[in-house]
């Protein structure tokens, strides 16, 4: 996909493993609004709203809600207008410190299940 390439609802969806309806919800709720639309009404996606959109498909398996989505989209977006912020890093650090904790806990439950397949196996 190109800066200049917009794609339509359908294929953002195939492209981010999102749903449709998760795609509207995502528009309805502000988080992210499709770039433009047809004259016909048709959503239209740009390359910038795709990578929001993987960004909240990677943040989603990590438990995190739509407004914390949100507050991790509002730095991103603003460390790329000032990338010197020192207070956006230190914010953006935080976000990271709390996704890889999200992440040892998920991968602790991932081996919890591991044992847990294991023993009723034996059963």
């Amino acid at each position: 996909m190109t800066d200049d390439e917009v794609l339509r609802i359908g294929e953002v969806a195939e492209r981010t493993s999102l749903s449709l309806r998760t795609l509207r919800h995502y528009e309805d709720v502000g988080l992210v609004p499709p770039s433009a639309r047809t004259e016909g009404g048709f959503r239209l996606y740009s390359t910038h709203d795709v990578e929001r959109l993987m960004i909240i498909r990677r943040m989603k398996p990590l438990g995190y809600s739509l407004d914390e989505m949100r507050a991790l989209l509002e730095v991103v977006d603003a460390l790329r207008h000032d990338p010197e912020d020192h207070q956006l890093r230190e914010t953006l650090q935080l976000m990271q410190d709390e996704a890889r904790a999200r992440r040892e806990r998920l991968a602790t439950q991932v081996i919890m299940a591991d044992e847990f397949l294991a023993q009723i196996d034996d059963i």
